[in-house]
């Protein structure tokens, strides 16, 4: 295996045999290449005295595609998450801080509670901080002191003990603040805007030749982060979302010509909507950003709903909240410019105004009884559930290992069932979304039994053009 050095953009690319590719992360040794190193405190630990093998190898490796034929190189790899034999930091000499940036996601407060147990059940570090309000906790607020008793029950509850707000965002001022409390380990909790603001905040203490640790753990209840399987919260939203969609389907069936329509998060990916319809079995219709839909004609969707109403008598619609923004074309040319604090484009709310048009359209035709039901802070809000806080325990103590080891620069995530070390550019380079010419998207639609609303006169190319990103409609 050959190395290569960080290029000009701080990638450090390994090369090997048969086409392997490691994208590797920053370490301490990249800076600091006489940095002192001791002996990982876990080998002493009673939790790990059963393990056969405690300690990671170093050469481990985890590829991103694990769908291959004989002749295919072997591709792109990620550096394996765990403890290594050796430590970067002596455990009375760490001052870590743990912040929580953006919305809210189910799942916050295990991994807050998750990095500080790991840090002092693994590592002996009594010294833990938790910024207050997100990034501008760093420079406008007081710190809130973290340990095992305060953060015990936290879990339990939704939301984050540590606050948190979307912006804020001030390379400098943060880094000031890191260097004069001399803090060296940095735990950032946030979606992919927060993550580019810890990539940011790497790069400063590396100017700055600061011996600092920075670490991602990656947030997002859409699932829209790309690279990992999937970010924590995601299982909960999907099964609180079938509280929604079990409302609307008792709504729909009690009355005469019912329709249930349930808008679910998902601004630029429908992941919650294709998934919590699938888990129903309940739902005839999914909208989600990446399919776009039209209404009036010929497979459009009024027809679908009128086909089904006809059929059964009633109707379940779940829509993403990113769907069909085109077609708000009245009101669309006003705000399509404004974002919120975390850069994000203000979308308009395609529930109210899609029941609204049905309720015009059918208007003369028949008498509908349809209920909207918008239940997204409600899912927000809620604890994560078993699987998630699973999720959650794992993400928190991979990064904590990480971190220790020396490793700087990174997201810690799920790849093919395998925690991994991913570099920040990565990670905030596009988006995840549904890929709606991939097998997933036809089992929705096999499930749902509805139309693609593709026009016809298009679909053959856009079958082709699809895997390139140059879909027509």
């Amino acid at each position: 295996m050959s190395s290569s050095v960080p290029n000009s953009e701080n990638r450090k690319i390994v090369t090997g045999p048969a086409g392997y590719i490691l994208e590797d992360v920053p370490h301490f040794t990249d800076d600091f290449p006489n940095a002192p190193t001791y002996p990982n405190p876990l080998q002493d630990n009673a939790a790990y005295s059963v393990v056969k093998q405690y300690f990671v190898d170093e050469d481990d490796t985890v590829p991103q595609k694990i769908v291959v034929h004989p002749d295919s190189p072997r591709g792109t790899h990620f550096r394996r998450a765990g403890p290594r034999q050796r430590v970067y930091f002596e455990s009375d000499d760490v001052l870590a801080c743990i912040v929580t940036c953006g919305g809210l996601c189910p799942g916050l407060n295990t991994v807050i509670r998750e990095i500080v147990c790991g840090l002092s059940y693994m590592y002996g570090v009594k010294r833990i901080l938790g910024i207050d309000g997100g990034y501008r906790g760093f420079y406008a607020r007081n710190t809130i002191h973290l340990d095992i008793k305060t953060v015990n029950d936290i879990h339990r509850s939704g939301g984050t003990i540590l606050g948190t707000s979307r912006g804020g965002h001030n390379t400098t001022k943060i880094v000031d603040s890191i260097q004069d409390r001399g803090i060296n380990q940095v735990y950032i909790i946030g979606g992919d805007g927060s993550q580019k603001g810890a990539a940011a905040i790497f790069e400063e203490i590396r100017r700055r030749g600061l011996k600092v640790a920075v670490a991602g753990i990656p947030k997002t209840i859409d699932n829209d982060i790309p690279i990992i399987d999937r970010s924590f919260g995601f299982d909960t939203a999907v099964e609180e979302a079938q509280r929604a969609i079990n409302a609307a389907h008792v709504e729909a069936t009690s009355f005469e010509n019912g329709i249930g329509l349930v808008k679910l998060m998902g601004r630029y990916s429908g992941f919650i909507a294709m998934y919590a319809t699938l888990a129903s079995r309940d739902v005839d219709c999914c909208l989600i950003p990446e399919s776009p839909f039209f209404l009036e004609g010929p497979g459009g969707l009024f027809e679908f709903i009128d086909k089904r109403l006809k059929e059964s008598g009633h109707m379940v619609i779940v829509i993403a909240e990113g769907a069909g923004q085109d077609l708000l074309s009245e009101s669309i040319e006003e705000s399509k410019t404004l974002k919120d604090a975390s850069g994000n484009k203000l979308l308009q709310d395609v529930g109210l105004w899609i029941s609204q048009r049905i309720k015009d359209h059918f208007a003369k035709k028949m008498t509908l009884n349809l209920k909207y039901i918008d239940p997204t802070y409600m899912i927000r809000a809620v604890p994560s559930n078993a699987s998630d806080n699973v999720c959650c325990t794992l993400l928190a103590q991979s990064a904590v290992h990480g971190v220790m080891a020396g490793y700087n620069g990174f997201t810690v995530g799920l790849v093919n069932g395998r925690h991994t070390y991913i570099p920040f550019y990565r990670i905030t380079e596009k988006q995840n979304k549904v890929v709606i010419t991939d097998r997933m998207w036809a089992r929705l639609l096999s499930s749902t039994n509805q139309p693609s609303f593709m026009r016809q006169d298009r679909s053959e190319s856009n079958q082709k053009a699809g895997e390139a990103g140059t879909m027509e409609w």
